[in-house]
């Protein structure tokens, strides 16, 4: 078997753009594969074409050969954007390959060791006495584990471009209403919090101090994770457990937070870290150090699709992220088979491959449409983290 095209499809799904890839080869079975970072998928695609120029005329089931010739190929190893188009190219193969033997891909990671994949929900930002009424009402649904967002309360806000964002007002408002959800669902429902890399080290331990009482599941990405001694300094300041990883683009990345026992969950995103591949390597690291994987998932089908399968196959596994408002907006017409939620779990898929159809004739009716993330800012003008 042969690969004898290599596709690129920036597309506009729901309210974002996806990088969705296809690869075909000369047996006539293809395999789908998305990458993963959000506003670049022109870069992507890019990255992408210069793939495909050694790419074409390979076997397709040499998925690590293909992965060592693709990350280390051009001397400059890996960054986040070869690891991303690598993380599309990746779990296409392995749709591939589990097409090519009539099996779904976690079979061929060693088969399934749960009967379920549970996720978490992400019910929304902490701005007003609504989202007790949200939370409760997931809760009402069967979800046992609620991730929030922080916000501003200031009249008009949406956090788009241009919005104030001050850690220390964002911070009381937080606690104010992860205490009020705390009251209303009370202790057995696990309550967590993704700051989205926009606190310092000092905002962090401050924010952690205050919600002591509410016991977090997890504060996930309190601070940005350039520099692992800064959480090491977090981590002497609240007992609080940290998610990490979703930025991250290589098991090296991983390599000194799981050094200095600093992850407690790791937040692998199969469609940035390099694909399945490299998301077993991650996961057999941490399973060393009992460290549970929370996959991160806000984009598309084939990401949710190859999450699942790895997580099917991953015994230190933990939850996989479901975005509610993405998924409620895939389009069929793009994505005739996708999976499919049962409650607040996926059952394990049964079809061949990834068990998603990709129908590149849809393309032309969701046209890319440009996106830039927000840039927020302090009231005195200053830059400050989406």
């Amino acid at each position: 078997m042969k690969i004898t095209a290599i596709k690129g499809f920036p597309v506009k799904v729901g309210h974002r753009n996806q990088f969705v890839v296809k690869i075909e080869t000369d047996a006539g079975i293809d395999g789908v594969g998305e990458g993963g970072i959000s506003g670049h998928e022109r870069v992507m695609q890019a990255m992408l074409e210069h793939f495909s120029l050694f790419l074409i005329g390979e076997d397709p089931r040499r998925i690590e050969h293909i992965w060592q010739t693709c990350y280390r190929g051009a001397y400059f190893e890996g960054g986040k954007i070869v690891a991303a188009t690598l993380s599309a190219i990746d779990i296409a193969l392995w749709d591939i390959l589990g097409k090519s033997l009539n099996t779904p891909v976690y079979q061929l990671l060693g088969g399934a060791v749960r009967e379920r994949i549970p996720c978490f929900a992400s019910p929304g930002m902490l701005t007003g006495p609504h989202i007790v009424e949200t939370a409760k009402s997931f809760i009402e649904q069967g979800w046992r584990s609620l991730r929030f967002n922080p916000g501003m309360i200031t009249e008009g806000w949406t956090g788009g471009t241009g919005a104030i964002f001050e850690p220390l007002e964002s911070i009381d408002h937080a606690v104010h209403w992860l205490r009020e959800i705390r009251k209303a669902v009370g202790p057995a429902i696990e309550l967590s919090i993704d700051y989205h890399h926009r606190l310092s080290v000092v905002e962090a331990a401050y924010f952690c101090q205050r919600v002591a009482d509410v016991n977090l599941f997890f504060i996930e990405e309190p601070i940005r994770a350039e520099n692992h001694r800064a959480y090491a300094q977090l981590r002497t300041m609240t007992p609080v457990p940290f998610a990490i990883g979703e930025e991250f683009s290589s098991k090296w990345a991983f390599a000194p937070f799981l050094d200095a026992g600093l992850i407690n969950f790791a937040r692998v995103d199969v469609s940035n870290i390099g694909g399945i591949t490299e998301a077993r390597k991650v996961a057999g690291w941490c399973e060393t150090q009992y460290i549970d994987m929370m996959p991160h998932n806000p984009l598309g089908p084939i990401t949710t699709a190859a999450s699942i399968h790895w997580a099917a196959a991953t015994p230190n596994f933990s939850y996989l992220e479901y975005q509610h408002r993405l998924a409620e907006s895939y389009p069929t017409d793009l994505f005739p088979q996708m999976p499919v939620l049962d409650g607040a779990e996926f059952p394990l898929p049964t079809a061949p491959g990834l068990g998603v159809t990709f129908n590149e004739d849809a393309v032309k009716d969701h046209p890319f449409e440009e996106w830039e993330a927000p840039h927020w800012k302090r009231r005195d003008g200053s830059y400050t983290n989406w």
